[in-house]
């Protein structure tokens, strides 16, 4: 039996998971696209419909900003910025993940 990646469960973590693609560095939105990609090691792809409906979720909550980058070349990049918020709301939203994983680990082992 091969375990699977579950998107239900993924599901309601997508803001938070952009939020840690932002914790320390500024993006746009396929790099951080490709962040997620390369950091399951291709085994989850996240539909970009999803992504950009969490950037304007999270701007409209002032969670994150936005800002078009000057590149010279190619086309125009919007990138991403964390606030404050968005910081205290990744640290909530990681203690919250923390804490589900404990209770859900205890829940699902099997009585010996």
């Amino acid at each position: 039996m091969e375990p699977r990646l579950s998107s239900d469960l993924l599901r309601g973590h997508t803001d938070t998971i952009v939020l840690a693609a932002l914790m320390n560095d500024d993006r746009y939105g396929l790099e951080i696209y490709n962040r997620i990609l390369a950091r399951t090691g291709e085994q989850y792809e996240m539909k970009v419909d999803t992504l950009y409906s969490s950037y304007k979720r999270l701007e409209k909550n002032g969670y994150i900003t936005s800002y078009w980058g000057d590149e010279t070349q190619g086309a125009r990049r919007k990138y991403y910025h964390i606030t404050d918020r968005g910081r205290e709301l990744y640290r909530q939203n990681l203690l919250d993940w923390e804490f589900t994983q404990k209770i859900l680990s205890n829940l699902l082992k099997e009585d010996k």
